[in-house]
């Protein structure tokens, strides 16, 4: 299984470099940054762009993989976007990886002044969302009416140096989503939680989830093994921050389940994702090293 990182872009560059290095030099398969204009409790504290944030951790690493988790419609729109992410490709030399997801009702949703959307509506957005981006970074030129994200003689020069665009890994849990998945995605992103809301365990709750996703693969013919599995912790009941045995517990049977990359993220004090930080070296070093014997 291998395992990456989230890096929060709350601090000033100056403390944060160190952060995307450390994490490089630990091992992490990649690190991913929120793409946010605010994000819950931190509203009231320091908040960077995630983009900006990525072209610099570009710049300080040479081999860890990088990337939104996730971008989504709520402020952006895919004609820019692709633009930023073709140059984001460019400077970290294809390590890019591109979470997309359909957004949130908070307070991304309403920032730019539109009315918040339902979910029919956040859902059609989504797919054409995602279908644009693609067309935007696989073809040459992009002209496109669209319902919500048109694109008008649109050029795309270079290619991107990942081929045949940057991976997309999707955020979905339910059936529209997981058909955009199925269709553009690389890979497949959840937080585990249960759709309905439920007392459902986070590991019962990924395991249908991947039943679901299993069978709209296969009903548009594609191997199921053709699709990494991301599990981004920190949101649910599991505590693999614990420890190093509780981490090895639940890397265990979520690999079992087919997960292929645990994100974990980066300690922030006075905050729902504090650890102690020399626990958190010793997970990711000797919890790893466990998995990999």
């Amino acid at each position: 299984m291998k395992v990456s990182t989230v890096i929060l872009p709350y601090e000033r560059w100056e403390r944060a470099r160190s952060t995307w290095v450390r994490a490089e030099e630990l091992g992490l398969h990649a690190a991913y940054t929120y793409d946010h204009l605010s994000w819950r409790a931190f509203r009231g504290g320091p908040w960077f762009d995630a983009m900006t944030t990525l072209a610099a951790a570009s710049v300080v690493t040479s081999s860890i993989r990088l990337g939104p988790m996730v971008t989504s419609p709520n402020f952006r729109h895919p004609v820019p976007l692709a633009k930023v992410l073709l140059s984001l490709d460019d400077v970290s030399r294809g390590r890019l990886v591109v979470g997309v997801g359909s957004g949130g009702t908070g307070f991304d949703a309403g920032a730019l002044g539109g009315p918040v959307w339902d979910t029919r509506e956040r859902s059609a957005r989504f797919a054409e969302f995602v279908e644009r981006l693609d067309q935007l970074l696989t073809r040459d030129e992009t002209t496109e009416a669209g319902r919500y994200y048109p694109a008008h003689e649109v050029v795309r020069r270079p290619a991107p140096l990942s081929v045949p665009r940057p991976p997309f890994v999707v955020s979905a849990m339910g059936p529209r989503a997981m058909a955009v998945t199925a269709e553009f995605g690389q890979g497949w992103v959840t937080l585990g939680a249960s759709p309905d809301g439920g007392s459902t365990s986070t590991e019962a709750a990924v395991a249908g989830q991947m039943r679901d996703l299993d069978a709209v693969l296969d009903a548009r013919g594609r191997d199921a093994a053709s699709l990494e599995r991301v599990l981004l912790d920190g949101f649910s009941e599991e505590r693999p921050l614990a420890s190093v045995d509780a981490f090895v517990d639940m890397a265990g049977r979520f690999g079992r389940l087919g997960i292929t990359e645990l994100v974990v993220h980066w300690p922030v004090p006075d905050s729902q994702f504090e650890c102690d930080p020399g626990r958190f070296e010793r997970i990711v070093t000797d919890g790893v090293g466990q998995l990999e014997r």
